[in-house]
């Protein structure tokens, strides 16, 4: 049984790429809540535009702002807060059974607290495992999803 659904429409057109004239524009918009529109294209390893989102760093981001999404929840139901929070997670698309996939993404969440309560490396470790353990996007791959030292945090006040 869904629990909920979540749509996103696309369109593209066929316009001559910018730099090879006997391909195609690979770039086309993503309509997303709120009436949102995102500029897409293949990555620019395969004839995309570099000032568009490629679907690679889509479903990197994806991961990360699940994981930081279930982490924020963790956290506040644990009583600490969190008052800033970036992460730089890498995708790794390689070749997989014949075929490419992104294969792996790697997080660097680094997390600043603000509060008199603040955790300890254990339990920012059990934070993001957590958060991790709950991610839909991250349940949803193949790929398997790691946290480089998930207790990482930025200065606190």
């Amino acid at each position: 049984m869904s629990m909920s659904a979540h749509t996103v429409s696309i369109e593209w057109r066929r316009a001559p790429h910018e730099t090879e004239p006997k391909t195609y524009a690979r770039r086309h918009q993503s309509h997303l809540n709120g009436g949102q529109t995102l500029n897409v294209s293949a990555s620019v390893d395969y004839k995309g535009e570099a000032d568009c989102a490629d679907p690679e760093q889509l479903l990197v981001n994806a991961v990360s702002s699940c994981h930081m999404l279930f982490f924020l929840a963790i956290a506040e139901l644990q009583g600490f807060v969190v008052d800033e929070y970036r992460d730089t997670a890498t995708g790794y698309l390689e070749k997989q059974d014949g075929g490419m996939a992104i294969t792996r993404i790697e997080l660097a969440p680094q997390v600043r607290f603000g509060g008199e309560k603040l955790p300890d490396y254990a339990v920012m470790q059990r934070m993001h495992a957590g958060a991790h353990k709950h991610c839909f996007i991250a349940r949803s791959l193949k790929a398997t999803v790691t946290i480089a030292d998930a207790a990482a945090q930025l200065p606190s006040r």
